[in-house]
């Protein structure tokens, strides 16, 4: 007879859904999540061209709103300097000095590098209410904002790795 120790996987689990089902962050970040979601893109991205230049990962990210494997990502562990990129469109997004270690595995930042580099949308997916974070130039998925961050801004922006690419300041 074969036993299974599920111990170990329901212990992750249990870890993983305070992270994923967070509250939004304020009324007005909702209110502003609404008004996102009827704006257009500015840049606007071929579905067939990113298929054949990103990850299979990258683009059910960034395309259909899928979320990468906590601690099995690019970034969620990265302490060099430098800036993350949409991989997309290539806009700023955050600064590395605004990362920190959420605990979640994936990357977190209390700050993006501008107000106008992210929109909000909210997210009712999978009974949760939540608020998704885009690019604002092209629209992608790239994950999360949730109110419990350090300061100065008590958020934390919750991102995919797959949605990011990140330049260290040596190479700008």
């Amino acid at each position: 007879m074969i036993k299974i120790n599920f111990l170990p996987a329901l212990l992750m689990l249990m870890c993983m859904l305070p992270a994923c089902a967070q509250t939004p962050t304020t009324e007005q970040q909702n209110k502003n999540a609404m008004d996102n979601k009827n704006q257009k893109p500015e840049v606007v991205v071929n579905k067939e061209e990113l298929k054949q230049k990103l990850t299979t990962e990258q683009y059910n990210v960034t395309q259909m709103c899928s979320t990468e494997p906590p601690f099995k990502n690019k970034y969620w562990d990265n302490h060099i300097t430098g800036m993350y990129y949409c991989v997309i469109c290539n806009s700023p997004l955050f600064k590395s000095d605004t990362k920190f270690d959420s605990g979640t595995g994936w990357p977190s930042f209390f700050k993006p590098v501008t107000d106008s580099s992210l929109i909000e949308i909210k997210d009712t997916a999978y009974g949760m209410v939540r608020t998704e974070i885009q690019c604002a130039k092209c629209h992608s998925h790239l994950g999360h904002v949730f109110d419990d961050g350090p300061r100065p801004t008590g958020l934390r922006y919750c991102m995919n790795s797959a949605s990011l690419n990140f330049i260290p300041d040596e190479e700008k």
